[in-house]
């Protein structure tokens, strides 16, 4: 079906956490809104983008290793605010350990990424109870998924923070030669090995479906072909309801103060 003509809402997209964050939510909204009948320029959403590289490391900052984040995280989403977005997106998921403290000082609301990917799960996979959770060791750290997946009467499944596995998943996201993060567009064998073997662990473990917990985890899966379990994409979760916030298709959450 093709979109209305008309924009109902501006979306704002604080990118730059890391580089391929927000050039792969913007692929998404391209390739999901050309799926539902966009075919010209026009028939695409306007959005502000602004990409904040200077934000300090998420999970650094977490565990206290580098400075808040959230005055950088305010002052964008204000930024975006003030430019006529109506709503702000953030394409990083552990910048969610910041949520409350943020939102708290906008005036437009911040769609959430890990309630967004829960209530997802609970619709598309609601027979499913035993929850993997791949992501950096800020996000783990925080609870984000499992705070919200138990909402849900969820069990998670995560690596522990100290464990090797775990140590490995962060290679495999910020080798500074081989990471994610670091090679860009493409994607090493070696972090595509180290996510075959933690979706592996996961597996045994219990799991029956994993969460790509991270942007860049969410690059390295569109690589693997075959993997023992269904994994679900924030990224995508978060494009889809980006389209429809900014068609008009479900109304914009109210922020009560």
């Amino acid at each position: 079906m093709k979109e209305p003509s008309k924009q109902r809402a501006i979306p704002g997209i604080i990118g730059g956490l890391g580089p391929l964050a927000h050039i792969e939510l913007e692929r998404r909204l391209i390739d999901l809104n050309q799926a539902r009948g966009a075919c010209c320029d026009q028939d695409h959403p306007v959005w502000f983008l602004i990409n904040a590289t200077d934000i300090p490391n998420r999970t650094q900052s977490i565990i206290g290793e580098a400075e808040n984040c959230t005055p950088w995280l305010v002052k964008y989403g204000k930024i975006l605010q003030t430019a006529g977005a109506d709503f702000l997106v953030i394409p990083c998921n552990t910048s969610h350990g910041f949520y409350e403290q943020v939102q708290s000082q906008l005036e437009i609301p911040w769609i959430h990424l890990m309630e967004s990917t829960t209530q997802f799960i609970q619709l598309h996979y609601p027979q499913y109870q035993n929850i993997g959770v791949l992501a950096t060791t800020g996000t783990l750290k925080s609870q984000l998924y499992r705070k919200s997946l138990m909402g849900l009467g969820l069990t998670t499944i995560e690596p522990s923070l100290d464990s090797e596995l775990q140590n490995q998943i962060m290679n495999a996201i910020y080798h500074p030669i081989w990471g994610i993060k670091a090679t860009g567009i493409e994607v090493s064998a070696q972090a595509l090995e180290i996510l075959v073997d933690a979706t592996n662990w996961l597996a045994d473990q219990g799991a029956e479906l994993v969460i790509a917990g991270c942007t860049e985890l969410s690059v390295g899966f569109n690589y693997l072909k075959s993997l023992p379990l269904i994994w679900v994409d924030p990224m995508t979760i978060i494009a889809q309801i980006t389209l429809d916030l900014a068609w008009g298709y479900c109304q914009i959450p109210i922020i009560y103060t």
